[in-house]
């Protein structure tokens, strides 16, 4: 029967590198102070013996646990069937695998997971949270606050805490509807619609007040209310050719309502884009590049937007723990929103396709 063989000790790191077990315990926990050669030693020792830190001494020493809550506010079947979430998903993965951080993914089914949710974030189990997807009247970001840990939004908040010490990560999304209606009437089209996303998130009420902001300049035709998914494109499809049969143009909320758009069109013997042109919002490539015809959209920057989430998190990780040193994050400007909160609004381009 063979034995397993002993785990590699901060001594042993230390005795094979020639340096003392306090200089292998700053090497480990990320410490400065170090001279690079003695650094490059313990590194090589590490190696050699394939020392692990133990997780909960380092926590000791660091007061990091090197874990992110990533919080949707969504149902598992939503988050794992948009190719939304996905994308930005990979983007914060991404970002915090580089910086051997974890990824602890929490979804809220309903109201009853959202004690679950905050009893987690204050338990102490990891450092900081990204939270996205919000609703409006979402008890999450109160429990947030309670709970203590640093947070960046995902998304444009619609509160202010009164201390300006929100940090979120949006796109234009008001400029890019505004965009969408505006190449709409100028390729001639005199009665565009728009099916909207779930209003009770800020990213869909954005969306449409860029297309009001457009009414005064091009007299857009109806508003039909949508969900984000094809589904409810279909539905909202529909009414507006019950409603208004003369519509020429469509701006939908997202790819996906886009496609359901897509779908009716098709169904009632409408030529896209001959009689109905139709823009959508993201520009997610299984989505758009598979429509019939393929899609023209507005695209904003998914994936960025999830690793700009996990790295503005950590950024402020490092400079609570090191006083201003960002610890290779990486630079990151964040502006002022107009209610003081911090936040980086990235920009959005239209992407022609054959639908517009």
């Amino acid at each position: 029967m063979s034995e397993t063989a002993p785990r590699p000790t901060l001594e042993a790191v230390a005795a094979r590198a020639g340096v003392s077990r306090a200089t292998v315990s700053r090497v480990v926990n990320g410490a400065h102070g170090v001279r690079d050669a003695l650094a490059e030693r313990v590194r090589h020792a590490v190696d050699e013996l394939g020392y692990v830190p133990n997780q909960a001494a380092r926590s000791l020493v660091t007061r990091r646990h090197d874990a992110i809550a990533v919080v949707a506010a969504e149902p598992e079947t939503r988050v794992f069937a948009d190719p939304y979430f996905a994308q930005q998903l990979r983007g914060i993965s991404k970002e915090l695998t580089a910086h051997d951080n974890q990824l602890v993914l929490l979804l809220t089914e309903g109201r009853e997971d959202h004690a679950r949710v905050g009893r987690y974030l204050a338990g102490g189990h990891v450092d900081g949270a990204l939270v996205f997807s919000l609703h409006l009247d979402d008890p999450l970001p109160g429990l947030v606050r309670r709970a203590g840990v640093p947070t960046v939004f995902g998304g444009r908040p619609d509160w202010d805490d009164g201390q300006g010490g929100v940090v979120y990560v949006d796109s234009d999304n008001r400029g890019g509807a505004r965009e969408a209606v505006r190449y709409l009437a100028a390729l001639g089209r005199t009665r565009v619609a728009h099916i909207t996303g779930p209003l009770d998130q800020t990213s869909a009420a954005d969306r449409l007040a860029g297309f009001r902001d457009a009414a005064g300049e091009h007299a857009p035709g109806p508003v039909a209310r949508g969900d984000f998914t094809p589904a409810g494109g279909e539905r909202a499809m529909r009414e507006l050719l019950d409603r208004c049969p003369e519509v020429d143009a469509v701006f939908a909320a997202n790819d996906l309502t886009a496609a359901g758009a897509l779908r009716v069109l098709r169904e009632s013997g409408r030529r896209v884009p001959d009689d109905v042109a139709v823009v959508g919002f993201d520009d997610m490539l299984p989505v758009a590049e598979q429509t019939d015809p393929p899609l023209t959209t507005v695209r904003q920057d998914i994936e960025g937007m999830g690793r700009l989430m996990a790295r503005l998190l950590l950024r402020d990780l490092d400079h609570a723990a090191d006083d201003g040193d960002v610890g290779g994050v990486g630079d990151v400007e964040a502006g002022s929103a107009p209610d003081g909160s911090r936040s980086v609004v990235l920009p959005t381009t239209l992407v022609r396709r054959a639908s517009a």
